[in-house]
């Protein structure tokens, strides 16, 4: 297990300068000065504007760039698997083989996908912190959110055809920004190279370095039919990288618990880890006997495989990150330094309260609400698709016949076109897939709750999970047709409805929906208010000179690319081409696709294939743009190395690393291995 001295959440708390490189900032308070001093580069306004206008959100949980004036988007290879996935057939395998468009008449349709491009930020804290003033519990969380729905369906009245308003929660909610972003709901894949390029190596070379990984795809915005015309874009270059050239990531980092206190770490130590870390390894265990059951299975499953085994090994780091006993010594240092700082200024301390000692309760009482609340709302389904569509017709049938501000808040209507396109938009289902989703969901449900559980005994009845995922797998929701049907049918429609999965859904959401109440009620919404009180104390006594924990917002961090040193070993930060046919071995997962074989000795093995960086990121940073002081496309972020996998807790410049794929090793495959002329022509237009 590794053991991470340099603790900079710590440090931030503390008000202490910040480690090298860290920091995921927002583009209204990047600290340009701060790189000027390092780096000698300047970073004005326009950079930023500029950069901003060609970052790109994807809904899937990933990031992207536009890098040509046709709306042409980098992102990265497992960003676009789902689309893959869902356009392959039992024919024709698009994650194993590849997808390139011939031209553009061929660029097909991700499902689901929309693309999102900031447009403006405002600060709207004041309104959001004056409809919770004063109030606690569940009331709070009724009023917050009451209030970000108002905020968000106010800010896009009149163009939600095209624009999606986002109110995001910075600082834990030291402040509340309404993010007004330009959306593309037509999105087309283009080009993917094999999975095995662009995961190779697999997951033994997961989070490590050296890799020779491809990881890139390219996707095109469309509207109206026909591409989208997007003059404010990155330059494409296919320069290679330098030791210590200064570099930018631009993107949407996920989540980190940098600002947590001991209290919430430990729970999630002893507590979330653990558990969820046993339910992902049963699960994997599960697929990959039924991927052993026939070629077919092993095509549905692969997607879903490969997002298990790739949370399981982030989420270990994340656990054994935890385990470190002087980052929790450290971090308890903070959280006491901030209550002294606090205790002395008796305005402050009467304004502030303890909220520390009220998350510390709240903790306490999660473990009696969670089971109910994790088993019977939060993984009820368990990547079942049909129970998810079910669950949503459902409860938009429901919600959307009450005021906007009294809503779930997933079914605010800023929100309903994104949830509305991800129900509607035809994707396969796969019938033996989800029967064992469901499976899996139904035995976990009864094994966590107990058989004699009020909700095992109304999900389950008398049935087995075996019996009942069999008959719910036979939902008719897999047509996208019937869904647009009882969508536009309402509650009227749904409640007629003789489908197994609408009807066991209707049968027992008010007791899921009773779950999700009462883990509000007495745990979001009171440790939502009480961080938000460490946060206004934070603020008082250090003032706004750090960065806010992720949200899958857009970012920007620093850096340089560098090394590092590794158990006394320094670890070069590139790999190149030659590297990777020595590292080929002819067998999984280090085979090469048979045109990689083939092209040997037409690539030049100088080139730099992949590099790492010391710039901040987290998960939702992938395919984000890795970007030169002029505003070139250096690459496609696409991984951390091992040591990164503490980034949800602290950063440690001295070994923290991204791993990006070049730019320079992209543009050579495509002309020498690919041969897309026409690709290649559209990324270096002058």
């Amino acid at each position: 297990m590794k053991r991470i001295l340099a603790l900079s959440a710590c440090a931030m708390a503390l008000a202490a300068p910040s480690f090298a490189d860290e920091g995921m900032w927002t583009f209204d308070n990047f600290p340009a000065d701060a790189v000027k001093a390092k780096y000698g580069v300047s970073i004005t306004q326009k950079w930023l504007d500029d950069v901003r206008a060609a970052a790109v959100r994807l809904s899937g949980g990933c990031s992207a760039s536009v890098v040509t004036g046709s709306g042409l988007v980098l992102t990265n290879h497992h960003c676009v698997r789902d689309c893959a996935q869902d356009l392959s057939t039992a024919s024709t395998n698009y994650i194993t083989d590849g997808f390139m468009a011939a031209k553009r008449e061929d660029e097909k349709l991700c499902p689901g996908m929309q693309a999102e491009i900031l447009d403006g930020i405002s600060d709207v804290t004041a309104r959001v912190n004056a409809a919770s003033e004063g109030k606690t519990g569940a009331d709070y969380l009724k009023a917050r959110d009451a209030a970000i729905a108002a905020i968000e369906k106010e800010g896009c009245t009149g163009k939600e055809d095209k624009f999606r308003c986002q109110v995001i929660t910075l600082y834990q909610g030291g402040q509340y920004k309404l993010y007004t972003y330009r959306k593309y709901a037509d999105v087309r894949l283009v080009f993917a190279p094999e999975e095995p390029m662009a995961f190779f190596g697999g997951d033994p070379d997961n989070f490590n370095f050296p890799r020779y990984d491809l990881d890139f795809s390219m996707v095109r915005l469309y509207e109206n039919g026909k591409p989208v015309v997007t003059p404010k874009h990155l330059k494409w270059t296919d320069a290679e990288p330098k030791v210590g050239q200064p570099v930018f990531v631009a993107g949407n980092p996920g989540s980190t618990s940098r600002l947590n206190t001991l209290e919430q770490l430990q729970g999630e130590r002893d507590i979330d880890l653990p558990d969820i870390l046993l339910m992902l390894s049963e699960f994997r265990g599960r697929l990959i006997r039924f991927s052993e059951e026939s070629p077919e299975k092993a095509r549905t499953a692969q997607t879903t495989l490969f997002g298990i085994e790739n949370s399981y090994k982030a989420l270990k780091g994340r656990f054994e990150a935890l385990l470190d006993p002087k980052m929790m010594a450290t971090k308890k240092a903070a959280d006491d330094d901030l209550k002294a700082k606090v205790k002395a200024d008796p305005k402050l301390a009467a304004a502030i309260g303890d909220p520390w000692n009220d998350i510390a309760k709240i903790e306490q009482e999660r473990v009696n609400l969670q089971g109910d609340y994790n088993w019977l709302e939060a993984r009820a389904g368990f990547r079942s698709s049909l129970f998810r569509y079910a669950r949503v017709l459902v409860r938009a049938a429901e919600e959307r016949g009450k005021p906007n501000g009294d809503r779930l808040r997933e079914y605010g209507d800023s929100r309903l076109p994104l949830l509305k396109k991800n129900l509607l938009d035809a994707k396969p289902v796969y019938p033996d897939l989800e029967q064992l989703c469901l499976e899996f969901w139904l035995s976990k449900l009864r094994e966590n709750l107990t058989a004699d559980a009020a909700g095992t005994k109304l999900f389950l009845g008398k049935r087995s999970p075996e019996a009942l995922a069999a008959e719910l797998a036979k939902s008719k929701l897999g047509d996208p047709a019937f869904r647009k049907q009882l969508w536009e049918g309402g509650l009227a429609a749904i409640k007629a409805s003789d489908d197994p999965m609408i009807k066991f859904v209707l049968a027992t959401d008010a007791a899921s929906r009773s779950a999700r109440k009462a883990f509000e009620d007495k745990i979001a919404g009171p440790e939502d208010r009480a961080t938000e009180a460490v946060a206004k104390a934070r603020f008082a006594v250090y003032g706004t000179k750090t960065y806010p924990d992720a949200t899958f917002s857009l970012r920007l961090s620093y850096g340089a690319v560098e090394g590092w040193n590794e158990k006394g070993k320094f670890v070069e930060p590139f790999t190149y081409y030659g590297g990777l046919y020595e590292r080929a071995t002819g067998e999984e997962p280090f085979k090469l696709p048979p045109r990689w074989v083939e092209a040997k000795g037409k690539l030049n093995e100088k080139t730099v294939f992949d590099f790492a960086t010391t710039n901040d990121i987290i998960g939702g940073n992938s395919g984000s743009p890795l970007i030169s002081a002029k505003g070139e496309v250096l690459g496609a972020v696409f991984d951390g190395n091992i040591e990164s996998l503490g980034g949800d807790f602290w950063y440690d410049g001295r070994v923290n690393r991204t791993v990006v794929a070049s730019s320079a090793a992209i543009t050579e495959a495509l002309k020498k291995i690919y041969h897309q002329d026409g690709l290649v022509k559209e990324l270096m237009a002058k």
